[in-house]
C-alpha cells in the first residue's frame, strides 16, 4: 500500500536467504560410488564396491515375486499402519506390535527419534567417529550434537559419554556395533552405563548390524535391554536381510514412544514394495543366517590377512589388536589409516575397487565375496 512501512528485507540488497543459515557447515551423507559409473571411468568390464556395507548375495528367495506382485497395486497408496510386517516383526522378535515403528530404513527412524524427543538447544549425545548421519539429523531438528571422541580402541567411551550428560540431553546414540569402526560394547560396560543415565534421557540402541554378531558378551539389546522404559532399540531390513534398496527398517520401544514416532513418520514412507518385500525376507531367515555366517568367516578372514599387512601405530593402540585393525562384530573392517586414509582409498578406486574413506580417520571395507575380497587385498598389497 502506498505510503505503509514494512518490516520486510530489502531485496533490493541481493537476493534473500531462504535456507538456515547454519546448515552450512553441515556436510552432506556420503554414498558410496557407483561401480558402473567407475567402470565405465575405468573402461573395466566391471567395479567392485565395498563401500555400503550391503551383503553381496542378491535378494533372499521369493522377494523378487513379492515384489513384482505388489508393485500390481502400486495406483493404491500402501497400508499406512504397516500392520502385516508389523505383525510378522511381533511374532519374530517376541514383542508387542504396539511396541514397533518402522520407517524409510533405521536412520529415517533415528530422525524421527530425535524429532520426537528435542526441542532447539536440547543436546543429542554420541560417540565419534560413529555413524555418519548422527550430527546430520542432529542439526537438521535443531538439536545440539555432543560427540564423544572414540577410545584408543576405536569404539565408544562410555564413562566419557555419561560425564558428558547434561539436563539438555534428550536423546543418546549408542551405535552397537559402531559404524564405521566395527567394534562392540559388552553387557557389563552397557549395564554400567545404562546404570547412570537419567530416567528422562532416551537412549538408542542403534544395532543395524546386530545379526553379523558372534561374541556372545556382546547383548541383543531386545532380549536385554528391550524391557527399559528409556531404552529403544533399532534394526534394519538393509543389511543382512538384503533389503538396502527398498529402505525399510524398525525399532521397538515403550508403546508411548513408538506411538509417538509413528505420528511424525512420513505418511505412506514405506512403500508396498518394501512392506511386501520385507514380509518375503522375514519367512527366509534361515537362508539370511547361512549368509551372515559366509560374511562372518570372510570377515575374519579379512581381519587376518589386513593386520599381517598394517603395521602396529599409535591408531592401534588400547586393545584394537595386533596391526592396528580392531575386530569387527559387523559386516566390515576398519583400517585405522589416519592421513592416508583418502590417498588409500583413491589408489584402490583407481584399481577399480571402492571403498569407504573417512578423511584423516580411517577406512571401512565392506565385507564381499571371496573373490571380491582378494582383490582388495591384492590392491591393498599394491597400495600399502
Amino acid at each position: 500500500m502506498t505510503g505503509s512501512t514494512s518490516s520486510a528485507p530489502d531485496r533490493r540488497s541481493g537476493a534473500p536467504r531462504l535456507t538456515r543459515a547454519d546448515l552450512d557447515a553441515l556436510p552432506n551423507y556420503v554414498p558410496g560410488r557407483s561401480p558402473a559409473d567407475l567402470a565405465r571411468e575405468l573402461g573395466l568390464p566391471e567395479a567392485i564396491k565395498l563401500a555400503s556395507n550391503e551383503v553381496p548375495y542378491g535378494l533372499l528367495p521369493g522377494v523378487a515375486e513379492a515384489v513384482t506382485e505388489a508393485v500390481t497395486e502400486a495406483h493404491r497408496y500402501p497400508d499406512m499402519g504397516v500392520l502385516a510386517l508389523r505383525s510378522a516383526l511381533a511374532e519374530r522378535y517376541g514383542v508387542d506390535a504396539e511396541r514397533i515403528a518402522t520407517g524409510c530404513g533405521s536412520v529415517a527412524l533415528a530422525e524421527h527419534l530425535v524429532r520426537a524427543t528435542c526441542l532447539p538447544g536440547d543436546e543429542v549425545v554420541y560417540s565419534w567417529r560413529s555413524f555418519e548421519a548422527y550430527p546430520i539429523i542432529a542439526a537438521t531438528s535443531g538439536a545440539t550434537s555432543v560427540r564423544v571422541p572414540n577410545d584408543a580402541g576405536h569404539g565408544h567411551d562410555l564413562a566419557a559419554m555419561a560425564a558428558a550428560v547434561t539436563d539438555r540431553t534428550r536423546l543418546i546414540f549408542v551405535c552397537n556395533p559402531n559404524n564405521p569402526t566395527g567394534t562392540s560394547l559388552r553387557r557389563a560396560e552397557l549395564d554400567r552405563f545404562l546404570g547412570t543415565v537419567p530416567d528422562d534421557v532416551l537412549v538408542v540402541l542403534d544395532e543395524a548390524y546386530r545379526e553379523f554378531v558372534t561374541d556372545p558378551e556382546v547383548p541383543d539389546g531386545l532380549v536385554t535391554y528391550g524391557d527399559r522404559p528409556n531404552v529403544v532399540v533399532l534394526r534394519t531390513l538393509s543389511k543382512a536381510w538384503g533389503l538396502a534398496g527398498l529402505r525399510i527398517g524398525f525399532l521397538v520401544g515403550q508403546p508411548e514412544v513408538a506411538a509417538t514416532v509413528r505420528k511424525v513418520v512420513t505418511p505412506f514412507s514405506a512403500s508396498l514394495a518394501a512392506q511386501a518385500g520385507a514380509l518375503a525376507a522375514l519367512a527366509e531367515a534361515d537362508e539370511m543366517r547361512r549368509r551372515c555366517a559366509l560374511v562372518v568367516a570372510e570377515r575374519d578372514r579379512m581381519i587376518e590377512a589386513l593386520r599381517k599387512r598394517l603395521p602396529a601405530g599409535p591408531a592401534g593402540a588400547g586393545g584394537a589388536g595386533s596391526g592396528g585393525v580392531p575386530e569387527s562384530q559387523a559386516n566390515f573392517v576398519w583400517l585405522p589409516l589416519g592421513d592416508a586414509s583418502v590417498p588409500f582409498a583413491q589408489a584402490c578406486e583407481a584399481r577399480g575397487i571402492i571403498v569407504r574413506p573417512f578423511a584423516g580417520e580411517g577406512v571401512r571395507v565392506t565385507i564381499g565375496t571371496p573373490a571380491e575380497n582378494d582383490a582388495f587385498l591384492a590392491a591393498a598389497d599394491s597400495v600399502l
